[in-house]
C-alpha cells in the first residue's frame, strides 16, 4: 500500500490561510451559514449578487480542504467536509419532507462545492491503495480470494471488545450511528438500476427487492432496524443521530453517492458492494453477539438475524452473478472491480474502527463515572 500523501492543488476559491486564520476558523458556524444557503430561493441569483453571505463557509471551505488533505490530517476538518457534502448528497433522495428542502437540488454552486471537495478528497483516498498493482492482477482469482478472505475474517481486537465487553450503553451508541445507514438502507442501490435489461441488472434488482422487503414495509430492513431502537426508546427518524457520526462513517456514505451518481464507476460500484455483502454477515454477527451476551429481547436484535441470513446470499449473488459476469464482460477495466472492493473493505475497516473507539470511549466515560 502506498503511503505517500498527495499535495492539494490549488482550487480557484482555495487561499493561502495563515496559521493565525486557521486557528480561527468556527466549523460548526460555517456549516450552520451553509445549511441557511441550503434552503435560499434563488441561491446562485443571491451568491452573485451578495457574494458574502456565504463569506465564513467559503474560508472555512478553504481551510478545510488544506487541513484535511496533507500529512497532518485534521479530523474536524474531514468532518467538516464529509457533513457538507452529506448534506448536498442527499438531496438526490427523497426524504418525504417540505418539498422547499429541494428548490436548489440543481444549484449550479451546489455542484462547485462538490466537486471542490470531491477531487482532492478522492485523491487522497486513492493515494492509499496501490493502484498500479491492482491494474496487473488477475481479476477473477483476485475477487474469489478476497471474497474467501472476507467471509469469515479472524476476529480482531475490536470484535473481541463488542462480542464480550460492550456494555448496554455502547450498545445503544452504536444503533445510534449505525441507524444513519440502517434506516435508508439500500438507497444509493437504487440508483445504479435503470438502463438495459440483462442478468447483472436482474440480480441487482432482486438484492433491492430484498431489501426494500419486496415491497412490503412491515418486512423492510429498515424496519427491522426501526424495530432495534423503538426496543431502547430510541429516535426511529432517519438522520436523528446524525451530529453522533464520525466522519469515517460519512466519507461511505458519500463514497457510495460518488460512484453511483457517475456510471463510469459502474464496476468500481459492484466491486465495493460485493464486499459489503460478503463480508456483512461476519460484522453482524459481532452485533448479535453482544445482543445475545446482554440478554436484549427478539426485537432489539432481529436485524443482525436478518442481515446475517440474507446478506450470505447476497454475497454469493455479487461475487457470482454480478462481479465475475462483469470482469468478462469489461476485461479491459475488469480492475476496477477490484479497486471497488479493496476501497471499500478500506473505507468501511476505517469507519468501523471509528465506531467502535467512540463506543469504547462512551464505555469508558460510564465505568470511570461510576467509580467516583
Amino acid at each position: 500500500m502506498q503511503t505517500n500523501i498527495p499535495t492539494v492543488r490549488s482550487f480557484d476559491n482555495e487561499a493561502q490561510i495563515t496559521a493565525t486564520e486557521v486557528a480561527a476558523i468556527n466549523y460548526e458556524q460555517a456549516e450552520q451559514q451553509f445549511i441557511h444557503l441550503l434552503d435560499l430561493e434563488d441561491l446562485d441569483k443571491k451568491l452573485d449578487a451578495q457574494p458574502e453571505i456565504a463569506s465564513d463557509f467559503e474560508t472555512a471551505l478553504a481551510t478545510a480542504i488544506t487541513e484535511a488533505y496533507t500529512e497532518s490530517s485534521s479530523d474536524k476538518a474531514h468532518l467538516f467536509l464529509q457533513r457538507i457534502l452529506y448534506r448536498i448528497n442527499r438531496l438526490k433522495l427523497f426524504w418525504y419532507d417540505d418539498l422547499r428542502h429541494y428548490t436548489n437540488e440543481r444549484s449550479e454552486y451546489l455542484r462547485k462545492v462538490r466537486d471542490r471537495i470531491e477531487t482532492p478528497w478522492q485523491e487522497w483516498e486513492l493515494a492509499q491503495l496501490d493502484v498500479a498493482a491492482l491494474q496487473q492482477e488477475d481479476v477473477k482469482q483476485g475477487l474469489t480470494s478476497r471474497s474467501n478472505r472476507d467471509l469469515n475474517p479472524p476476529l480482531s481486537d475490536d470484535s473481541r471488545y463488542l462480542q464480550e465487553q460492550m456494555t448496554e450503553a455502547g450498545y445503544r451508541h452504536v444503533l445510534a450511528i449505525a441507524s444513519f445507514d440502517g434506516l435508508v438502507e439500500g438507497s444509493r442501490l437504487s440508483r445504479i438500476l435503470g438502463g438495459a435489461g440483462n442478468e447483472v441488472q436482474s440480480t441487482l434488482t432482486k438484492v433491492l427487492l430484498e431489501e426494500y422487503g419486496n415491497g412490503r414495509l412491515s418486512r423492510k430492513h429498515s424496519t427491522y432496524f426501526a424495530q432495534m431502537l423503538s426496543e431502547f426508546g430510541m429516535n426511529t427518524e432517519p438522520e436523528a443521530y446524525f451530529d453522533l457520526v464520525p466522519w469515517e462513517v460519512l466519507a461511505c456514505a458519500n463514497h457510495n453517492f460518488l460512484v453511483t451518481e457517475r456510471k463510469i464507476y459502474f464496476l468500481r460500484y459492484n466491486g465495493g458492494l460485493t464486499y459489503f455483502e460478503v463480508a456483512g454477515p461476519a460484522a453482524y454477527r459481532n452485533y448479535l453477539a453482544a445482543a445475545q451476551r446482554l440478554g436484549l429481547s427478539q426485537a432489539a436484535m432481529g436485524y443482525w438475524e436478518l442481515h446475517i441470513r440474507e446478506d450470505e446470499r447476497h454475497g454469493q449473488w455479487m461475487l457470482d452473478d454480478v462481479a465475475l459476469p462483469l470482469a468478462q464482460q469489461y476485461p479491459n477495466d475488469a480492475w476496477e472491480l477490484l479497486l471497488g472492493y479493496d476501497q471499500e473493505k478500506l473505507m468501511g475497516d476505517r469507519a468501523g474502527v471509528a465506531v467502535v473507539k467512540s463506543a469504547r470511549e462512551l464505555d469508558y466515560t460510564a465505568s470511570f463515572n461510576l467509580l467516583k
